[in-house]
């Protein structure tokens, strides 16, 4: 006869305890609704018995262990504090890349999936047929942009750079997980173009950045400013002064026909596109999912 798992708790399944945890989610101080708590729900449980969502048919009707019972608690408990889901599973998903997450970056969003979209579209633009191309994430904290370009453009070689050495610590393990991709992609410390070797300008082909662009005092949910980094968020009194910095540093790094891609909140698109319009020869303004303005594309002429 086979001996019990010791590791197993062999009173309840994943999924009951997944229903637990939503129930928990619906009732607790943050309430969630239904969709968003059993989503949440599942997602934890699927985190604690380390299966994807592919496995998570097959293994959901599984006795827990011991140790996912324990897991379970702990990231409930979390949540529970008002701690985003994406800090308490410490990974998200972000276009074909999955990502180590925590407090010392920003949590991607869907509109910066957009972004990185759009910058390797420009990447493929400049560059077609997986030709060579330098690009750079400026800021770019997980280093979800500058990892997404590498990923889905073969030609691409990628600079990740950013003030904080904590965010590129996140960013470094972020590398050694999109594999051979990973081989293209270089980090560099520093404020903005000061993180580059002097020997990059005019020969980048696409610049992008998520840079600050929140103003002083703006007001953030909670679940913004009590837990991701302020550094991140916060650009000034105005909230246009990293974008204003970028827009006017961009053009002596690019390359003839290069881009500038950058996330900005609708409400300022005006005011910097106006800017950019007196550095580049086409400026544009693109939508995110929800059909706000949210991306800044600015390209520089080509030589003749």
């Amino acid at each position: 006869m086979t001996e019990p798992d010791p590791g197993a708790s062999a009173t309840i399944s994943w999924q009951e305890l997944a229903a637990e945890v939503a129930d928990e989610l619906r009732a607790g101080p943050h309430p969630l609704d239904r969709s968003e708590a059993e989503r949440t729900g599942r997602l934890i449980a699927m985190k604690a018995s380390g299966a994807d969502t592919a496995d998570w048919p097959s293994i959901s009707a599984e006795p827990a262990t011991i140790r996912g019972v324990a897991a379970i608690d702990s990231m409930t408990a979390r949540r529970l504090a008002g701690e985003p889901l994406q800090y308490v599973l410490a990974e998200w998903s972000f276009r074909y890349l999955d990502l180590f997450i925590d407090r010392r970056v920003l949590i991607p969003r869907p509109e910066t999936e957009v972004v990185a979209g759009v910058a390797i579209a420009e990447a493929k633009r400049i560059s077609p047929d997986d030709a060579a191309i330098l690009a750079i994430d400026l800021g770019t904290g997980s280093g979800a942009i500058g990892l997404a370009v590498a990923a889905e453009h073969a030609g691409a070689e990628v600079w990740l750079t950013d003030a904080s050495s904590d965010a590129l610590a996140v960013a470094r393990a972020n590398i050694a997980g999109i594999g051979r991709a990973g081989s293209r992609v270089r980090v560099a410390q520093g404020y903005w173009f000061d993180a580059l070797p002097a020997e990059l300008a005019g020969r980048i082909g696409v610049v992008v950045a998520n840079p600050p662009y929140i103003a002083e005092g703006e007001d953030l949910p909670p679940e913004v400013v009590d837990w991701e980094p302020a550094e991140a968020l916060i650009a000034g009194p105005e909230g246009t002064e990293d974008l204003e910095h970028l827009v006017a540093t961009s053009p002596a790094w690019l390359a003839a026909g290069g881009s500038l891609v950058l996330e900005l909140a609708p409400h300022q698109a005006a005011v910097v596109a106006d800017r950019a319009r007196e550095l580049f020869a086409e400026v544009a303004i693109e939508p995110d999912l929800a059909g706000r303005d949210r991306l800044l594309v600015a390209r520089r002429p080509r030589l003749r």
